[in-house]
């Protein structure tokens, strides 16, 4: 009987004993209640002990914890109808405040993050959204971090992930970018003419200056033309040639390059280009000769 009530009793002394020591983690801290009155020290990790029965430890995390926002329906400053999902970033700085002022934190962080998403779209207009992601993604931080602060909670990061647009946006925002690369392609295609027709007039002005430059181009443009041993050689006369067959017909200063019917055709019929010479076109054989 005495052996029995001597087990009984170490029994009970054990059962005391384990629920008196406590493990703490290294990325936890220890919340102590005694008789459900909070303790002022918090405890750090390793082993503490505990009054039996009167002492209760909640254990917190003090991780950067990460939570994704579910997509959520919203309507921009300038009315255009889309969903967002994000993921925020927080950890508890306060564990005393993340126990005894809220009673759940992160299913109060989860609730203030899906309420902040919709309340800072509806603030932004689509541009926005789309393109400075990182003042978006500032002022929803802030809007988050703002009722935390009482919880102990501190909110290190808030990004949005995806923005869903409809698929009539979508369709019109790609007409416009197409748009839009059509415009800047017309543009540079436009200085490109441009600068090029500023280029010839200079280098028309440069050769009209000395009296044979514009004579030896003409002669290297012939060399170029015949070294390719075409059928075809285009020779070039000067203006004056023209003033001659409008003497020779006897018609007016308005000379149009037709003659009379009564006189007789010349072996090349002239015609005049933009320089003021004009082109004979001689059809020569295999050897070079002329027909």
């Amino acid at each position: 009987m005495v052996t029995t009530i001597l087990i009984v009793v170490v029994v009970l002394v054990l059962l005391l004993l384990s629920s008196s020591v406590r493990m703490v983690q290294q990325y936890q801290r220890g919340v102590v209640l005694r008789f459900g009155r909070l303790l002022p020290a918090v405890r750090q990790p390793g082993l503490r002990l505990m009054v039996p029965i009167a002492d209760r430890m909640v254990k917190v995390p003090i991780q950067t914890i990460v939570m994704d926002v579910d997509p959520q329906g919203a309507i921009t400053k300038d009315n255009v109808t889309l969903s967002v999902d994000a993921v925020v970033y927080f950890r508890v700085a306060d564990p005393v405040k993340a126990v005894v002022n809220v009673e759940n934190y992160l299913g109060a962080i989860s609730q203030v993050a899906r309420t902040s998403l919709r309340s800072v779209i509806g603030r932004a207009d689509l541009d926005t959204l789309l393109s400075d992601r990182e003042q978006v993604n500032a002022e929803l931080r802030a809007v988050i971090d703002t009722p935390t602060e009482d919880w102990g909670i501190s909110v290190d990061r808030v990004e949005i992930k995806d923005i869903a647009l409809p698929e009539g946006m979508r369709r019109s925002m790609s007409r416009q970018a197409e748009a839009e690369r059509d415009r800047r392609a017309r543009v540079i295609a436009a200085d490109g003419e441009f600068q090029a027709s500023a280029k010839l007039a200079d280098a028309a002005r440069a050769m009209g200056v000395p009296s044979g430059a514009l004579q030896l181009r003409l002669l290297q443009t012939v060399s170029d033309v015949a070294s390719d041993k075409n059928s075809t050689l285009v020779m070039p006369l000067p203006v004056e040639v023209l003033r001659f067959f409008e003497r020779a017909t006897g018609s007016d200063g308005d000379w149009t390059g037709a003659a009379p019917a009564d006189a007789p055709l010349p072996a090349a019929a002239p015609s005049a280009d933009a320089s003021g010479n004009a082109v004979e076109r001689l059809r020569t054989d295999g050897d070079g000769a002329r027909q």
